[in-house]
């Protein structure tokens, strides 16, 4: 007996070689289809993500050591931002659209501007504290140093896109 997920892997293959051979069209997915695919995996990650969740929990509560602990507390954090995340792209996708109104934009931006300002300083600190540590091998430093570095380009890299979608609307672009 072939199990479903067997079954499954085998169909893709001989459709990839009937796709290779000419032999098959591809159809492209309705969009009631990708809603339903971007849900479902929306849904499965967040399994993974709650499965994160658990396993740094775990390693929090067999360590005493700070770093280890600040580490997992960091990355138990960020999935649970994740879940947050999957779970509005699911609803928006499900029953509750998101939207963005040029007047909803233009009423915070000059406060969103404000704090791009604060992500870029909190930039040039963090690159600072790195060229003062370089050669010192300081490596804890060094190590928490370069995560926030990444962690406020990552600020700065979100807020550019949302940049990006204001210069895409009329009349605040």
């Amino acid at each position: 007996m072939v199990s479903a997920l067997t079954a499954e892997k085998i169909n893709n293959r001989i459709n990839l070689k009937l796709k290779l051979m000419g032999k098959l069209e591809v159809r492209q997915m309705s969009t009631k289809e990708t809603q339903e695919k971007i849900i479902d995996n929306m849904h499965r990650w967040q399994k993974i993500e709650n499965a994160s969740v658990a396993s740094t929990g775990e390693v929090i509560n067999k360590t005493n050591n700070p770093l280890i602990r600040l580490v997992m507390e960091i990355i138990q954090r960020d999935s649970q931002m994740h879940f947050r995340i999957q779970e509005m792209i699911a609803n928006s996708l499900e029953s509750s659209t998101i939207s963005l109104s040029p007047d909803e934009l233009a009423e915070v931006w000059d406060l969103i501007e404000k704090h791009i300002k604060l992500e870029e300083k909190t930039v040039e600190l963090a690159n600072e504290a790195k060229a003062a540590l370089k050669g010192k091998k300081m490596v804890v430093q060094e190590y928490l140093i370069d995560y926030l570095l990444i962690d406020e380009e990552k600020h700065n890299k979100i807020l550019q896109t949302l940049e990006t979608i204001k210069k895409g609307m009329y009349p605040y672009g």
